[in-house]
């Protein structure tokens, strides 16, 4: 695919940067993570005007990014296209949050289900004095750890540290001995994977 002529030589830097990523490159994503994560954040920040959701939204744009990244055209120059991916995301984000925050819902949190951070921490960390929910609870547990067992063992291991023990991001760069960056860049593959399999066992939602 023909490369815009204008492009600066950051430009330039990235679009190689997104070859190795595509080409299966597990740091690339981390060094195109550490290069346009803090802009994102803040201009997220500045349309959300909320830390937590802004480092949310950080983190869905990334891994929107990620997972479409062979689709991004060399026509224009990734920061280009990532900005674009990260606004569009926070202003479907706002809209959503508007409208729900409009309406008296009293419906099941079910539907919440293919949120697959929202699970985990409903179904699978819940805590419960009544012994009929912890029986279903590690019912659950084990019918998770039966599709997670279908993952390639490096995104195994991360969804396992990540949900099941509670690691938080830099314990599990301690553990694995890997950059930050590198362990979120892969946690969002391993959850894209973990969650299609899902979707394929609805038994296990």
């Amino acid at each position: 695919m023909e490369i815009n002529p204008n492009f600066s030589e950051q430009a330039l830097k990235d679009y190689n940067t997104v070859c190795n990523a595509i080409e299966g490159n597990e740091n690339a994503y981390a060094e195109l993570m550490g290069r346009y994560k803090d802009a994102i954040y803040f201009l997220l920040l500045k349309m959300t005007k909320n830390k937590s959701d802004a480092e949310d939204l950080t983190m869905e744009a990334f891994g929107k990014a990620f997972k479409n990244i062979k689709q991004y055209s060399p026509k224009y120059a990734f920061s280009t296209w990532l900005f674009k991916i990260a606004s569009n995301n926070c202003i479907d984000f706002l809209r959503k949050k508007k409208s729900t925050i409009s309406q008296v819902s009293n419906s099941s949190t079910d539907k919440d289900s293919n949120d697959l951070e929202d699970y985990f921490s409903k179904h699978i960390q819940a805590k419960g004095p009544d012994p009929e929910e912890e029986l279903i609870k590690k019912q659950k547990v084990n019918h998770m750890r039966e599709v997670v067992g279908k993952l390639k063992p490096r995104y195994r291991r991360l969804i396992e540290l990540r949900y099941f023990k509670e690691y938080s991001y830099e314990e599990i760069s301690q553990e694995l001995e890997l950059p930050i960056g590198t362990v979120k860049a892969q946690l969002f593959r391993a959850r894209e994977l973990l969650f299609n399999l899902l979707k394929n066992n609805k038994k296990y939602i």
